[in-house]
């Protein structure tokens, strides 16, 4: 009986060491993903910008909803999503990546992803969910606004 006892209080120990080394992680879902976008549109509609592509992807880059305001040049949708693309994998602003190439540090084009400002990480609790890219606004300046309203959205 007692071996019976110590043999359950063992199991009861290394399953409780083993759910210890879980990590409780979250997702960007298709409603936060909503209410990013309607915050980051509002803004733009808000401060007059004169178009603007967004993409939202998840913590992997992978796109989950994208909006090309009317008279926004074609080819700021696909840089909206490499902006995006890049914030989550580097899981950085891609503005840090715009000022190191332009302090020099131009080796950092040879990689494949985009570093033009307007790209930002999408955190909840502390954790990388996904991130938002922001082109075709008016300026570059006003891409990184849209995309901090949208960073800026509270999420439940």
């Amino acid at each position: 009986m007692k071996l019976k006892t110590a043999l359950f209080a063992l199991t009861l120990f290394a399953f409780t060491i083993v759910q210890a080394q879980v990590k409780t992680t979250y997702t960007l879902t298709s409603e936060s993903s909503k209410k990013i976008m309607e915050s980051a549109l509002n803004y733009a509609k808000d401060h007059n910008a004169p178009g603007g592509s967004i993409a939202i992807v998840d913590a992997g880059g992978n796109l989950l909803l994208f909006q090309r305001l009317d008279g926004t040049f074609a080819s700021s949708a696909g840089v909206s999503i490499d902006k995006a693309h890049t914030a989550a994998l580097f899981k950085a602003n891609t503005e840090k990546f715009e000022t190191a190439v332009n302090g020099g540090r131009v080796a950092l084009t040879t990689v494949g992803y985009n570093f033009l400002k307007g790209g930002m990480p999408i955190v909840y609790k502390g954790e990388i969910i996904g991130a938002i890219g922001v082109s075709g606004t008016a300026s570059a300046d006003q891409d990184v606004e849209v995309a901090q309203a949208g960073v800026n959205t509270k999420l439940e």
